[in-house]
C-alpha cells in the first residue's frame, strides 16, 4: 500500500507557510506547517496538542489499562487535561528563596546525619609514617 504525503504548502515566495498553533492541554505555541497541524487535529479528535502532551496521552491510554481494555483517546486526553489544569492552578511558593534556603538546609542537615566511614574522629588524610628516611648517628 502506497502512503501519500503531504507537501507542505508554499507561498508565492516559495517560502513554506507556517502558522502558530497553541496546545489545548498546557498552551504551549509552536510554529507548524497546517498540514501538520491538521494531521495532529484527526490523531486527537480536533484538538492541537505539542509533542510532550501528546506523548503523555499516549502514556496514559497505555498505562491506565489492562491490555484487553485501553481507554479511549478521548478519556486519556481527558486525564491528561485535567492533570493539566491542576498544574496551571498551582501557584508559585511564596518566597522562593526562603524555600530553596530551607531545602538546601535541609539537605546538609541530612547530609550531617548520615553515618561515616570513620568514626574515630581523625581524617582520613592523616599520614602514619614519615616521607623521610631515618639516619642514625654514626651510621652510613
Amino acid at each position: 500500500m502506497a502512503t501519500k504525503t503531504m507537501e507542505p504548502f508554499k507561498n508565492k515566495n516559495n517560502q513554506i507557510e507556517v502558522e502558530f498553533a497553541e496546545c489545548d492541554c498546557c498552551g504551549l505555541t509552536e510554529e507548524c506547517t497546517p498540514a501538520y497541524i491538521a494531521r495532529v487535529r484527526e490523531k486527537f479528535e480536533g484538538r492541537w496538542l505539542c509533542g510532550l502532551c501528546s506523548e503523555a496521552v499516549k502514556d496514559e491510554r497505555i498505562r491506565s489499562s489492562s491490555p484487553e481494555d485501553i481507554i479511549t483517546i478521548n478519556e486519556a486526553l481527558v486525564r491528561h487535561m485535567k492533570f493539566c489544569e491542576q498544574f496551571k492552578s498551582s501557584s508559585p511558593p511564596v518566597n522562593p528563596t526562603e524555600d530553596l534556603i530551607a531545602a538546601m538546609r535541609h539537605l546538609i542537615l541530612r547530609s550531617l546525619d548520615s553515618p561515616r566511614k570513620n568514626n574515630n574522629g581523625s581524617s582520613s588524610f592523616v599520614r602514619s609514617k614519615t616521607c623521610f628516611s631515618r639516619f642514625s648517628d654514626g651510621e652510613s
